[in-house]
């Protein structure tokens, strides 16, 4: 099994080669969605592309709301793991799963029931609200297998083993576009068929992980009498996973908030705001990987009482960040105009790229904000600090969405670039001084 133990070794190397899989296997996740945008846009038109942003905040609010509890709970199994300590590593991964069985079934029926009342408060337009609640009844199903692929993918990067993960997801994403491909692009059929694609790859995913752990990861495999939940494990998890769960869908949710101002500029603005968020998707996963690879060493060798070694995993982090950002920069202003094609085509095509250019030309120089906003995230999440990681993420959201309301009527859709630099300035102006304080107050320890 491809554990990795990373209490000892390169810094630089163990961060780098366990956050490349993370990025690859996030991206084809993030495939998923931008291939059903794509192929919805190109081959059943603006009002299927609008459709599928609507549904795009929806569908982030349930996938990060459900990794964010696995994220909580892979903090305590990378700990159990870095001290040795299999039967609480084995006992928190069965309270996750057997608990996370009720929280999934919960969700899938409180989407299918309430879907249409949330559209219409998210001012839905008429012409694309029926399509949009069909796309998002059918994502609902497939809750419980994202939820199951997240926690056993989560057991296992909490053991160092990322590239499986990866494996798998590029296995099914391929599935995904070749399904969409077929039953859409070449039988003609409509926007019900890519939510159902997209269902089956999550199931398969899930499949294939649960199959490998139980094969090949003894560490990780659970007999059928060890599914029970430990109540001090779950109080544990909740604190944890929930906290975590919250911030992760903090984003999403102001997304959705967001969207009511992008709303009233037009089906066009809608189309376009739609792919670049996608873009943004894109462009943030390898800042947000770096920190997830930051948070699983620090909290491997804090377990292993080697805090010494965790902090300049941080630094090495930031590092790593800032070099991502500057080929990310480049790329995007290289390529705006390249990318937008790839998303419509046709008619009313020119008024979607020529907004989403607007916003990725603007953006661009701002994403070295969440580059460290991230890094320091991935500190604070590897030495427990949830509400921390919590507290930064409100003040970013809460202020991206007032000066959303407050800038797009005047600057349309780069308003939204200009408030999103806001939040992130703000955020680090509480994480920075917090990180300084929470060193010197550990620093008597090491």
């Amino acid at each position: 099994m491809a554990v990795r133990d990373m209490t000892k070794g390169n810094i630089v190397r163990q961060l780098v080669s366990y956050t490349v899989p993370l990025v690859l296997g996030n991206l084809f996740q993030l495939a998923y969605n931008a291939a059903d945008s794509m192929i919805a846009g190109r081959f059943i038109g603006a009002d299927a592309l609008a459709a599928t942003g609507m549904a795009g905040p929806v569908m982030n609010i349930l996938i990060l709301g459900i990794s964010g509890i696995c994220i909580g709970a892979g903090v305590l199994m990378s700990s159990f793991f870095g001290s040795g300590n299999t039967e609480r590593l084995k006992r928190e991964l069965s309270t996750l799963l057997v608990s996370g069985t009720v929280f999934s079934l919960v969700l899938t029926v409180l989407g299918i029931v309430f879907i249409s009342p949330l559209l219409r408060l998210l001012n839905v337009p008429e012409s694309i609200h029926d399509i949009t609640a069909v796309y998002l009844r059918v994502v609902f199903i497939g809750v419980p297998f994202t939820y199951f692929y997240n926690a056993l993918s989560q057991a296992l990067k909490s053991v160092g083993d990322s590239k499986t993960p990866l494996k798998f997801l590029m296995a099914t994403s391929v599935l995904n576009v070749v399904l969409d491909l077929f039953f859409i692009g070449y039988l003609g059929f409509g926007i019900m068929c890519s939510a159902m694609t997209t269902t089956v790859s999550e199931i398969v995913s899930a499949l294939l992980c649960f199959i490998y752990i139980y094969r090949k990861v003894p560490v990780l495999s659970l007999r059928v009498r060890e599914l029970r939940v430990d109540r001090a494990m779950l109080s544990a998890t909740v604190s944890y996973g929930a906290v975590t769960a919250l911030q992760q869908s903090v984003q999403p949710i102001g997304k959705l908030m967001i969207q009511g101002a992008v709303n009233s500029l037009g089906v066009a603005t809608i189309a376009a705001y739609n792919a670049v968020t996608k873009i943004d998707d894109f462009a943030y996963t390898p800042e947000q990987n770096i920190s997830h690879a930051m948070t699983t060493f620090i909290a491997q060798n804090r377990g292993a009482g080697n805090k010494e070694r965790a902090y300049k995993g941080f630094v090495k982090g930031l590092l790593i960040e800032t070099v991502y950002f500057i080929l990310l920069a480049a790329a995007v202003l290289a390529l705006n105009k390249v990318i937008m094609h790839l998303f419509i085509s046709g008619d009313g095509a020119s008024a979607v790229i020529a907004e989403g250019e607007r916003y990725l030309r603007t953006m661009a120089f701002l994403y070295v904000f969440p580059a460290f906003t991230n890094g320091i995230q991935g500190f604070f999440r590897g030495v427990g600090k949830m509400k921390t990681t919590l507290a930064g993420t409100c003040i970013q959201a809460s202020l991206r969405v007032i000066f959303t309301f407050i800038l797009v009527p005047h600057f349309g859709i780069t308003g939204i670039c200009y408030a999103c630099a806001i939040g992130w300035v703000c955020m680090l102006a509480f994480q920075i001084p917090y990180y300084f304080y929470y060193k010197r107050r550990d620093a008597s320890d090491l």
